[in-house]
C-alpha cells in the first residue's frame, strides 16, 4: 500500500508568519504561490545581467511618484506572495506591509530556466489580481513580452518586441524599453 502525501496550504499570514519567527529567512530562497512554498531557481550570470540593466533603466525612467522594487515580494489575494524580478509600485511606505495589487503598477519576469512557470502561473496570478501591467523578459525566445488588459483568464493583449524594437509601458508612459539593451548582444 502506498504512502499518501499530504500538502498543507498556507496562507499569506502563515508564510510571513514563519519569515517573523525565523522558519524562513531572507536567506530562503523561496515565494508563496497559491498556498504552496515553491523553491526558486538560482540567479545565473545572464538573468543577473539583466536584473542590473533593467535597474539601470528603470530606475531612470520612471517619475518620482513610482519606485522600483527589485525581486521583492507582493501580496496577492489566492494566497499568493511572489517576488517578481521588478515590481513597478506607487510610492508609499512599505515598512510594515507588502505592496497590494492596488499599489502595483507593473511586474516584470526574467525568464530562462523559470519561463513556463513564469508563463503559465505567475502570469495568470498577476493577471487574476488586476495588476495592469506584466511583462515577461523571454531569454529563450530572445524577446520581450508586454502583457496588458487583466482578467480572470490571464491578460487579454499581449505584444511581442523582438531585436530592434522599443516597447513602451501603458501604464507608467516614461517607461520605454529598447529590446536589444535589455537582452544585450549575446543572447
Amino acid at each position: 500500500m502506498a504512502a499518501q502525501m499530504t500538502h498543507h496550504h498556507f496562507t499569506v499570514d502563515e508564510y510571513e508568519r514563519m519569515v517573523e519567527c525565523g522558519i524562513l529567512t531572507e536567506d530562503d530562497r523561496v515565494e508563496l504561490i497559491a498556498g504552496e512554498i515553491i523553491a526558486m531557481s538560482p540567479i545565473g550570470p545572464l538573468h543577473a545581467s539583466i536584473v542590473t540593466t533593467l535597474t539601470r533603466l528603470l530606475s531612470r525612467a520612471v517619475p518620482d511618484d513610482v519606485l522600483v522594487s527589485v525581486q521583492n515580494p507582493i501580496r496577492l489575494p489566492n494566497d499568493s506572495e511572489p517576488q517578481p524580478d521588478f515590481a513597478l509600485v506607487r510610492d508609499a511606505d512599505y515598512r510594515r506591509a507588502h505592496p497590494t495589487p492596488g499599489d502595483v503598477l507593473a511586474v516584470f519576469e526574467i525568464s530562462d530556466s523559470t519561463r513556463a512557470f513564469d508563463r503559465d502561473t505567475k502570469l495568470p496570478l498577476y493577471a487574476a489580481a488586476g495588476i495592469a501591467e506584466a511583462w515577461l523578459v523571454d531569454l529563450v525566445a530572445g524577446r520581450i513580452e508586454r502583457h496588458t488588459e487583466p482578467g480572470p483568464d490571464g491578460y487579454g493583449t499581449i505584444v511581442v518586441g523582438r531585436r530592434g524594437a522599443m516597447l513602451t509601458s501603458t501604464v507608467v508612459p516614461a517607461v520605454h524599453l529598447p529590446v536589444d539593451t535589455v537582452l544585450g548582444t549575446s543572447t
